[in-house]
């Protein structure tokens, strides 16, 4: 299947169980995970499969969001993930909505950091759960021509974040890792897994080598998800 053919069929959703060894074993599909609180949370299962650097310029999640921005991986995270196909959990688009939003509210370019977006649970960083994990949380690091390394700037956008919506949780200026942010804006949804409607759910947990699952979304194409964001204008 060539690129032309995935951008017409959509995003390839695919069951992490039906993954190889190696996927199954950075991605961990399905696994308690506890974050710093002590609290448990199962790790997704349903991915978007991402087969080149191409297709993920190309695929726009919302008009200004596209899916490149969210799985930019740095050396921290697990070799295999750096290859492509690479996967994001598909609670990203609720995230790309969101990030919408706010971008709205700011009335200015928001720019996601490298691995600020998707972050696997076998990322160096990943000692507890967090919602990167499941593709729900972004780290930003530019608002228009704004570098966010000042407590006033981080507090200002905090604040218009949260008042874009009560889903949103940020974090405060600080400078201890995980629980403040210090040169980013941090705004996540919590843990949320999201299962298309293209995907059922009928299977044991357990990889499906004879008979892989996966579906393609079935999602309103418009025009869009075809256009192209000149760089740095996100």
């Amino acid at each position: 299947m060539n690129e032309e053919d995935v951008e017409d069929q959509g995003l390839k959703v695919v069951d992490a169980f039906d993954l190889d060894d190696e996927l199954r074993a950075v991605l961990k599909p399905g696994e308690m995970v506890r974050d710093a609180q002590g609290r448990r949370h199962r790790l997704p299962r349903y991915f978007y499969e991402i087969p080149s650097h191409e297709v993920a310029l190309k695929t726009r999640l919302t008009p200004h969001f596209g899916l490149n921005e969210f799985v930019l991986a740095d050396l921290k995270e697990a070799s295999r993930l750096h290859d492509y196909p690479r996967y994001v959990p598909c609670a990203v688009r609720l995230l790309a909505f969101y990030l919408e939003q706010f971008r709205h509210a700011a009335g200015a370019s928001v720019h996601i950091a490298v691995n600020g977006g998707y972050r696997s649970p076998s990322h160096k960083l990943s000692q507890n759960a967090t919602p990167h994990m499941w593709g729900t949380a972004a780290d930003v690091y530019r608002i228009g021509s704004n570098i966010l390394k000042t407590k006033e700037a981080i507090e200002k956008y905090n604040e218009l974040a949260e008042d874009v919506s009560d889903e949103i949780h940020v974090l405060p200026y600080g400078h201890v890792t995980g629980r403040h942010a210090d040169d980013h804006v941090h705004l996540d949804l919590g843990y949320i897994t999201l299962i298309p409607r293209e995907i059922s759910e009928d299977r044991m947990e357990q990889p499906q080598e004879n008979r892989p699952r996966f579906a393609f979304e079935e999602r309103r194409r418009v025009d869009r998800r075809a256009a192209t964001v000149p760089a740095g204008e996100e």
